[in-house]
Parts: structure tokens; C-alpha cells; sequence
């Protein structure tokens, strides 16, 4: 039942409130277009913080043609073609601004737009996609063609959530990679890498890395972290939403309470290590690749990753971190992404166990020869 209030053309129904006890108004508005009385729901009252004055207000808006009606947009979308390029407009206007988001539009100018911009999903063919692996992606990494399909079926999945299109009729085939290069650095590498870290002008970047090594976090929830991130009573850090897992704490271990403590807090920032301007940081390459330039390590070490690997690396060959603990270590969402490391555990372990067969087989050998010099 629709109630009337002071503003002409405004009514409302009493429903369950959202988020919260009760009941709260649904505004709607009523006016003519074209001879015809349409009625569009304005918001409700508490959701939506809508009121009779500004229901009112949305309905001159409508009168006026500022404001298309739900129905309106709802018959514009189904009007409209969807191309791939429509999708993609789509798709990238609901992202936050970004370094990735500017990295995937740069990715579909280049190898997807050439082949499938002017095409609907349900169009697309496994020739396009063939053509996209060997014209527009020619020379490049499995990487890269596997990040250029990836890209176009979250375009086309987009598409198809907000019900704009239809899928595509096949399944798309990713390259297959070995992501399991596990970068590690020698004690000399190490020992060139921590000194220039010591000297290098960009101090926050090097305590980026020395933290990376320190902890083997990962850079983006290096980039993420804040201050109210860090408990340095109970020595924890809080990991939000780490990659493909659940928020999870790591133990803070003295040299990195140490670095951590050095750290100024930048001034309305919550941010550890901030942009200059105080917000999220979202990269370091530029100071990163000076970083490893000057400390001799190879130009395909990655920095980041890199260092969270050599961390993993020397926990496993120490011999004293056993796969469960350097899982919970690592954040890593299964056993089976710690399992890389497996065999620097079992080299440390074979290790250990040759100890005690030289030692026993050296008892062997001093009895022997204390038997021979018998008369």
C-alpha cells in the first residue's frame, strides 16, 4: 500500500528495514511522460538516507530528463550491442584507478582489440582466439598470452554477471607455466644485497626489502600494511587478505621489530610505507631494479618475489622449519605451494643424518687401526 505524503507526486510503502531492526520507507515517485503515469522507486530511508524532500527532488529530475527510470536503463542495456569493446568500457569503468588497471587496458589495446573489439561473445571463435596467440601476442611469454586471455575472459564474465551478453560458446585453453622457479641468492649476493640496502638514498624502499627478506611477505601486502597492522606487545603482524587465503598473523621477529620501530609514521598516513602523497603505494620498480643493479644480482631476480623466495629458501635448508610451520609462514593457501621447498628441507636433513654416519663410521676407523698396531 502506497502512502501519500506533503510533496505532490511522492508515496511511499512501509517495508523490512535493511541492515537493521524494523521497518523503514521505500520512496517512490510518480509523474507523466508521454501521457503516461510512471511511477520509479526514488530509495529507501535508512539504506539509502532518502527522505520526502529528496524523493521530491528526484522527481523534477525525472520530469526534467536528467534522470532515466530503472525501466529506461534496464531497456537502453538490452538495446544496446555488446561488443567486446562496449565490455571492456564496461568493465574498466567500475575499477578503481591503478597501476593493474592501466597494465590491463594496455594489454587489451594491444592484443585483444585488433581481433575481437567490433564482436560479440557468443561470436567469438577458437580461430580468434588462435589468432591472438599467434598475430597479436607473436613473440611474446606464455605469461603474457596467458595474462591476455585471462584478461578477455573477465571482460566477457563481467558481461554476462550483469546479464549484458552471452558467454562465449567454448572453453578458452590457458598456457600451462612452471611457476615453480624458486629465485634464490648466494651468501656473497646476500651479503652485496644487505649492503647496499644499508646505503641506498631511497630509504623506504630499501626497508620495502629488508622487510620482504625479513618476513617474506609478499609486496602487495607490504604496500597494504598500516600501522594498526603491527602488535608489537604480542610481536605479530596482521596480513590482510593475503593472496588467495584468508587474513592471517606472522610472527614479528626481533630484526623486524627492529626495522619496523626505526620507521617514521608519515603524517595522515596509515600506511607504513606510503605514496609520497600519503596513499596506497602501488609500486617501486624505478628504486627496486637500482637497488639490484648496484648489488651485482641478475637482471631477472625479482626483487620482492625474489627476496620472499630466498626467505623460504634458507628457513627450509636450515633444517629446523618443518613444511607445516613455513606454510603458516608464507601464507600459502595449500601445502602443495610450500612443497618447492621440500627438497632444501630434506638436503639439510640428509645433512644431518651424514653427521652421524661420518662420526660413527670415524669410531669404525680408529678401532681398526688401534687393532693393527696390536702385536
Amino acid at each position: 500500500m502506497r502512502c501519500k505524503t506533503k510533496y505532490p507526486g511522492v508515496v511511499y510503502r512501509m517495508a523490512k528495514r535493511i541492515g537493521g531492526n524494523g521497518e523503514e520507507r521505500v520512496y517512490y515517485v510518480r509523474f507523466k511522460r508521454d501521457g503516461n503515469v510512471i511511477e520509479a522507486k526514488a530509495g529507501r530511508q535508512y539504506a539509502d538516507d532518502m527522505s520526502p524532500a529528496k524523493a521530491a527532488h528526484i522527481r523534477g529530475e525525472f520530469i526534467e530528463g536528467k534522470r532515466e527510470t530503472p525501466q529506461e536503463i534496464r531497456r537502453k542495456k538490452a538495446e544496446k550491442i555488446w561488443t567486446i569493446d562496449a565490455l571492456r568500457e564496461a568493465y574498466f569503468a567500475g575499477k578503481p584507478d591503478g597501476k593493474s588497471k592501466y597494465v590491463d587496458i594496455n594489454r587489451y589495446d594491444n592484443y585483444l582489440k585488433p581481433t575481437l573489439a567490433k564482436k560479440k561473445p557468443e561470436d567469438i571463435k577458437p580461430l580468434d582466439v588462435e589468432r591472438i596467440r599467434r598475430k597479436s601476442c607473436k613473440g611474446k611469454s606464455l605469461q603474457t598470452i596467458k595474462h591476455v586471455l585471462t584478461l578477455l575472459k573477465r571482460i566477457v564474465n563481467y558481461g554476462v554477471k550483469q546479464n549484458l551478453c552471452k558467454g562465449i560458446s567454448f572453453h578458452i585453453e590457458l598456457p600451462k607455466l612452471d611457476n615453480k622457479v624458486t629465485e634464490d641468492l648466494t651468501p656473497d649476493q646476500l651479503k652485496s644485497l644487505l649492503k647496499v640496502l644499508h646505503t641506498h638514498k631511497n630509504k623506504d624502499v630499501a626497508n620495502i626489502l629488508r622487510l620482504a627478506l625479513l618476513t617474506g611477505m609478499r609486496r602487495g601486502e607490504i604496500f597494504k600494511l598500516t600501522w594498526d597492522d603491527l602488535d608489537f606487545h604480542n610481536k605479530m603482524i596482521h596480513i590482510r587478505n593475503p593472496k588467495g587465503g584468508q587474513s592471517a598473523k606472522i610472527p614479528m621477529n626481533p630484526e623486524a621489530e627492529r626495522l619496523l620501530s626505526s620507521i617514521k609514521k608519515h603524517l595522515g598516513s596509515p600506511y607504513v610505507f606510503p605514496a609520497k602523497d600519503g596513499r596506497h603505494r602501488v609500486s617501486i620498480a624505478r628504486a627496486a631494479n637500482d637497488i639490484r643493479t648496484k648489488a651485482g644480482l641478475p637482471k631477472a631476480f625479482r626483487m620482492c618475489h625474489g627476496l620472499r623466495h630466498t626467505y623460504a629458501s634458507m628457513l627450509a635448508s636450515s633444517g629446523q622449519v618443518d613444511m607445516f610451520v613455513l606454510q603458516k609462514l608464507l601464507t600459502h593457501k595449500s601445502p602443495q605451494m610450500t612443497q618447492r621447498y621440500a627438497h632444501l628441507r630434506d638436503e639439510a636433513l640428509r645433512n644431518g643424518a651424514n653427521v652421524a654416519g661420518n662420526i660413527i663410521g670415524g669410531i669404525k676407523t680408529k678401532r681398526k687401526k688401534i687393532a693393527s698396531m696390536k702385536p
